[in-house]
């Protein structure tokens, strides 16, 4: 499912829609990871919560 840029503010910006690439290279900057390591990251956590991806990500490491 596509983003709809017409509505922004908290439910755009509390989840990580990894098939918009723009909000892929946000993220897997701020997170400090690669495009992939970020959808894996999403997928494996079970969830597109940034405050999930970031917890699973630092267990990784």
């Amino acid at each position: 499912m596509s983003d709809n840029k017409n509505y922004t503010g908290s439910p755009d910006r509390d989840r990580i829609n990894t098939s918009e690439d723009y909000e892929v290279r946000y993220w897997s900057e701020k997170f400090g990871v690669s495009s992939q390591e970020l959808i894996d990251a999403v997928k494996n956590s079970g969830s597109n919560s940034p405050e999930k991806v970031e917890e699973y990500l630092k267990k990784q490491k």
